[in-house]
Order: C-alpha cells, then sequence, then structure tokens
C-alpha cells in the first residue's frame, strides 16, 4: 500500500462537495487538482495540504502538522498533516477547506498543449 486508501476517499468525498477535481497519482500518493493547481492528497498516510505562505505559517504551528520534505529538502507552500490531525471528520474538512480556498485564489492553469 503506498497510501492509505481509506483517507483518500474520505478526501476525495470531501473534495468533490466543493469542486470537480482532477485526480492523479503523484508522488507515490494520491493529488487532487482543482482548477490545475496541486490542492490536496495523500502519501502514505498523511494528508498533503497546499496553502500560501501566511497560510502555511500558521498551520505549522499546529502539532500534526509538518512541511513536506520527502526530497530532504522542504517544498515551499506544501505540508504533511499526520493521522493526528485528520481522524476527526470535522478537522478533515478544515484542512480541506485551508486548501480549496488557497488555490481558488489563483489563477486557472491553462491546459497543455498535448505532444505529438
Amino acid at each position: 500500500m503506498s497510501y492509505n486508501e481509506e483517507l483518500a476517499a474520505r478526501v476525495r468525498e470531501i473534495v468533490t462537495e466543493n469542486a470537480d477535481p482532477v485526480e492523479l497519482k503523484m508522488f507515490g500518493g494520491v493529488a487532487f487538482m482543482v482548477g490545475g493547481h496541486m490542492c490536496v492528497g495523500v502519501i502514505k498516510d498523511d494528508l498533503v495540504l497546499r496553502l500560501g505562505g501566511a497560510g502555511a505559517d500558521e498551520a505549522l504551528r499546529h502539532p500534526a502538522v509538518r512541511p513536506m520534505d520527502f526530497t530532504g529538502k522542504a517544498m515551499k507552500n506544501f505540508l504533511y498533516v499526520s493521522p493526528e490531525g485528520t481522524t476527526k471528520e470535522r478537522d478533515l474538512r478544515a484542512w480541506i477547506d485551508k486548501g480549496l480556498s488557497f488555490v481558488a485564489s489563483l489563477p486557472p492553469k491553462k491546459e497543455k498543449a498535448k505532444r505529438r
């Protein structure tokens, strides 16, 4: 199991209530793209969350949150939320709402031209 499929199903349900995501395999897990931007995902048992600078700084004060650093270098504005921060439905929804709000503030990405 490369990622927690139960958590991914919970995330999928919440994201699709609020957006029309594209689901992709990414980073050995699953990512939910909204407006062409990665919003949230699941890697192993962690929620992956994308927030802007101030939102990321604030989230890092939470004990269940740490920088996303699977390459050894933290990825700017991407965070891991450990299972302790996503067990309760209201907590998971709150994290996903923060991610959705952030990507809604970004301009939609243009569709990439297909290679021939």
